[in-house]
């Protein structure tokens, strides 16, 4: 039984790591805290991998350990963080300056975000979790996903920064509104 839980849980942890360490780089901001918060929600998965009954809703409980650990640790630590001018070293290897300097407007524009109006973002908008399972993997109402994304958009849509860089949020009350965005970032055509 034990070798059977060991090898289901590796194989979840070699086809999701990618996906899963993207949502933690969103959460804390850096790759070395991405890595540290993944780690941390995979063994508190495991140990509970047995109680799991869902198997099919595996992300979600990853996501939900993710987001309340992130969370638990942000409590802890009480030290204000806060975007600066300055991009940190390059995380992420890749050759393309674009798509880098794209990202890092979207991250010092998400990091000035409160960390439940980013979260939110993060799992809505690029997770493209609907309302409901944002709900779910925060333990929140969807009343209050609802409100709490349309805050953080509106404080989007007025950051000079994503304006400048020309990156589509969706407008209140329109029919995008309530859908995720893409995966690939949208840019507004000329």
């Amino acid at each position: 039984m034990t070798a059977d839980r060991d090898q289901e849980f590796s194989r979840y942890v070699t086809e999701r790591s990618g996906a899963l360490l993207r949502v933690a780089y969103l959460l804390t901001g850096n790759r070395a805290d991405a890595e540290d918060l993944l780690q941390t929600a995979l063994a508190k998965t495991y140990l509970s991998w047995n109680r799991i009954q869902d198997k099919g809703a595996l992300d979600g409980y990853v996501r939900r350990v993710l987001v309340n650990t992130q969370t638990s640790w942000w409590r802890k630590r009480r030290v204000d963080e806060y975007a600066t001018d300055q991009l940190p070293e390059q995380v992420w290897e890749d050759t393309r300056p674009a798509e880098i300097e794209l990202r890092a407007t979207v991250w010092t524009s998400l990091a000035q975000l409160p960390r439940r109006q980013r979260a939110v973002v993060v799992l809505r908008y690029y997770e493209d979790l609907s309302e409901a399972e944002t709900a779910e993997v925060m333990g929140i109402s969807v009343g209050t996903v609802k409100s709490t994304a349309s805050r953080a958009l509106a404080k989007l849509r007025t950051d000079g920064t994503l304006r400048d860089a020309r990156i589509a949020i969706p407008a209140p009350l329109s029919p995008a509104a309530g859908e995720p965005l893409p995966k690939s970032a949208r840019v507004d055509a000329d």
